[in-house]
């Protein structure tokens, strides 16, 4: 299911925050509130390239809170399950505690209600939604189970939605914050075709 331009499907779950409090009434439109938002989901608590990509979201935290950006996880796991695991040393497995909020999908709707349910094992598939300020998909990346996610190229994508709007050029192949975006128009990418074609 792509839901790139579409409304982010709205939810109320279970779930673990930032403090490792436990809440039953969290709502994702209420929390959006005018802000851009990473919504990931992985495939269960207690695994194997899970951890890596929880663990490596929560080292970039300065990186996403700079940019103004909150970042949601879900997985299929109980809100008590996502709470023993944030409780549970890394050296033991665990994911020690994260600062961002984890929510409990058990009965399986929200990752129905966004097309990334596995078609034969019943769990969520790796992916990531980048949710703009008007509650907007406007990026999703969806991975096979065995394939961690990049964490720059998330960042990445957040500073190209930040610079599209606030100077309405696009930003083309390999683009990165910093290097030239380009006027949408057959000028603009002559232009730039003609002075960046080193860095395709």
């Amino acid at each position: 299911m792509i839901l790139v331009t579409k409304k982010a499907p709205d939810f109320n779950a279970s779930a673990v925050l930032e403090d490792g409090s436990i809440i039953d009434n969290f709502n994702l439109y209420d929390y959006l509130n005018n802000t851009i938002t990473i919504l990931f989901f992985w495939p269960l608590d207690f695994t194997f390239v899970c951890p890596t990509e929880i663990i490596s979201l929560n080292k970039h935290l300065n990186s996403f809170n700079k940019r103004n950006v909150n970042i949601l996880g879900i997985s299929c796991d109980s809100q008590f399950v996502h709470y023993a695991w944030r409780n549970t040393p890394i050296n033991k497995g665990g994911i020690g505690h994260i600062k961002f909020i984890m929510i409990s999908d058990i009965k399986k709707n929200i990752q129905k209600s966004y097309g990334i349910e596995h078609p034969e094992l019943g769990i969520a598939l790796r992916a990531v939604f980048l949710i703009d300020k008007k509650k907007i998909i406007r990026h999703q990346l969806v991975n096979d189970l065995p394939f961690g996610r990049n964490i720059n190229e998330i960042i990445r994508m957040i500073d190209a939605l930040n610079h599209y709007e606030k100077y309405g050029n696009v930003c083309p192949a390999q683009w990165e914050k910093g290097k030239k975006s380009l006027t949408p128009n057959s000028i603009g990418i002559a232009n730039y075709l003609s002075q960046n074609i080193d860095e395709l």
